[in-house]
């Protein structure tokens, strides 16, 4: 049976970022998969240095509003919208001021990691799956793209996995080459836990680091595509080990159709 929407997760989309092997993927698969007949959505984080006035970001207020408690704090939810005019699509921001407004995207001017990663990652999460059902659209398929959307596959399939909009969707994850390098905040398992999720389900991060946050959406996910030519190499045992299916690396010329029937078969 063919998968008619796909909601795309993604960490990094070019123009908005630099072009690199993930952000151009994540910008031309959207737009092929739709030429190639299905609805698509696609999100992003709204890094501090996406230039908004060149790309034309605006805010979608109806969307907007919402708070996400994390770490018994509330942090606004703020919405933001713009267009791809040649690939005919719409990019959503998830944004935040305490999380996305300074002006870098994963580590300080130093090259530092944020101390904050994890509660990041997990707004991203959290924000993208909210604004997904108040889109009132619900994906056949769910494809997380980078290390930076590793908690959705977890959240759908344990948090939302009775919810109406995501009871049916089949998730995929990318992993690619973007190994971060310190671990992040061991106190991500109490902020990562909400109703559904147990103790269980997050003994895995530890500790929290790159290794141990893929196999935790390994585990989330129905299947995995190995998303840069070379992947660690523990994480691509844990993959073959896990019996998922598993779509391995493809070249430029043959991805577009590979996902499209990854996304068919599941």
């Amino acid at each position: 049976m063919e998968n008619n929407k796909v909601l795309f997760i993604s960490q990094e989309i070019t123009p908005y970022l630099p072009e690199n092997s993930m952000s151009v993927l994540c910008r031309s698969l959207p737009q092929g998969i739709q030429e190639r007949g299905k609805q698509i959505r696609t999100f992003m984080p709204r890094f501090g240095n996406i230039n908004e006035r060149r790309n034309q970001l605006h805010e979608v207020i109806r969307l907007s509003g919402m708070n996400l408690i994390i770490d018994d704090t509330d942090h606004p939810l703020i919405i933001k919208v713009a267009s791809i005019q040649a690939a005919r699509m719409q990019v959503y921001f998830i944004d935040n001021e305490d999380y996305f407004s300074r002006k870098n995207t994963i580590t300080n001017d130093d090259g530092k990691e944020f101390e904050d990663n994890d509660e990041r990652i997990i707004f991203f999460a959290r924000g993208v799956l909210e604004t997904t059902k108040k889109l009132r659209w619900a994906p056949d398929v769910v494809h997380c793209q980078g290390w930076f959307t590793a908690l959705a596959p977890l959240y759908i399939k344990k948090t939302m996995n009775d919810d109406p909009y995501f009871t049916g969707s089949k998730v995929v994850y990318s992993v690619f080459d973007d190994d971060f390098k310190n671990d992040l905040d061991p106190n991500i398992k109490k902020k990562t836990n909400l109703e559904g999720i147990s103790d269980d389900d997050l003994k895995i991060l530890e500790p929290a680091n790159f290794v141990n946050l893929t196999k935790l959406a390994i585990d989330n996910s129905d299947g995995i595509i190995k998303g840069s030519e070379n992947i660690n190499p523990e994480i691509e045992q844990y993959i073959k080990d896990s019996g998922k299916p598993y779509l391995e690396y493809q070249t430029e010329d043959k991805y577009m159709d590979a996902y499209n029937e990854f996304y068919d078969q599941l």
